[in-house]
């Protein structure tokens, strides 16, 4: 198994275990998170290690996640750069509705780190689970 790869995994586990501390702490001290199909409101970048753990601090208490039903990891041909493509499933907290919800992620990786993290997912299908695009926003907007 590949350290990229390994990465993943543990990122993986440490949402399922709901430790977001640990899984911010995947991020290099100054490594970046992008959402590029943020909505309005919603933050469009995270710079640093403690962005990234203030932004995911509430996280379990929006969704409950029970489960990665999909995962497929794409090495590109850039060593540092690897595709993860992964679904989950869980509950929003608020609504008690399902939450299942796909996600397309671009990572840099260097020495175990993640130095920037491209984050493609529908804010549109996470709102509807959450309740509407404002209890999306007011959950993870105020970073």
């Amino acid at each position: 198994m590949n350290q990229n790869r390994a990465l993943v995994d543990r990122a993986m586990a440490l949402l399922l275990a709901k430790d977001m501390v640990g899984f911010a702490d995947l991020w290099a001290p100054d490594g970046v998170l992008e959402f590029p199909f943020a909505a309005p409101g919603y933050p469009t970048r995270l710079t640093g290690r403690t962005e990234v753990r203030d932004y995911l601090r509430d996280y379990p208490s929006v969704v409950d996640l029970h489960a990665v039903t999909s995962l497929d990891v794409h090495q590109s041909v850039d060593p540092e750069v690897v595709v993860v493509e992964f679904e989950v499933d869980g509950v929003a907290v608020r609504t008690g509705r399902p939450y299942q919800l796909g996600y397309v992620a671009v990572l840099t990786v260097r020495d175990g780190e993640i130095l920037r993290y491209r984050d493609y997912w529908s804010p549109l299908a996470a709102a509807t689970a959450l309740g509407g695009l404002d209890e999306l926003t007011s959950a993870f907007g105020s970073a």
